[in-house]
């Protein structure tokens, strides 16, 4: 993988960027009953980019806050919350950590690190676009990216299903967890 350089990011901007929660989401879907998914989102997170002047030794560190799950079914939102899930009580957050920053040839980039849920921590990698960098209205600089990546739950300790009459299982394996941020420059 290309090494990511200024010249990757147009506009690009030392510095330590600060989410905008009302321009975010962190959002996940999962396959259900094999025919459709259900998707969801975590309504407070927290996070941070550091940019010094290589933009390939960017950092990020992102804090989700787990009982803040919204899947807009509050039995479902209920259930989730417990230890057949995401265990709010024992584990609160799940967290992501940066390792590395790539830039890939068809202009997206890879974001890998460590991800943490239910205490278990996993390398994972965000294959993600960067949105640009402007300035808004009240003159902050601002910059957008999303990013996804796809985890097995199972690795995370997240297990709970039921089979289907009609066979097959109520839940799939795959969840895909989306980041759709906007940052203002500190």
């Amino acid at each position: 993988m290309p090494t990511i350089t200024a010249e990757h990011v147009a506009g690009y901007r030392a510095g330590t960027w600060r989410l905008d929660p009302t321009h975010s989401e962190i959002a996940f879907s999962v396959r259900h009953l094999a025919i459709s998914k259900v998707k969801g989102v975590f309504e407070q997170f927290d996070v941070t980019v550091v940019a010094p002047e290589n933009p390939a030794d960017a950092t990020v560190e992102a804090t989700i806050e787990i009982a803040s799950v919204n899947t807009k079914q509050a039995q479902r939102d209920g259930h989730l919350r417990t230890s057949d899930f995401f265990a709010a009580d024992q584990h609160p957050q799940m967290t992501f950590v940066s390792t590395a920053l790539h830039a890939e040839a068809d202009g997206t980039f890879v974001l890998d690190g460590n991800l943490t849920l239910r205490g278990v921590t996993k390398p994972v990698s965000l294959t993600g676009e960067f949105g640009g960098i402007t300035v808004d209205g009240y003159g902050q600089t601002k910059a957008g990216v999303e990013a996804t990546t796809k985890i097995d739950r199972h690795d995370f300790g997240v297990s709970w299903n039921a089979a289907v009459e009609a066979g097959g299982m109520t839940l799939g394996d795959t969840v895909t967890i989306t980041f759709d941020l906007q940052f203002v420059l500190s």
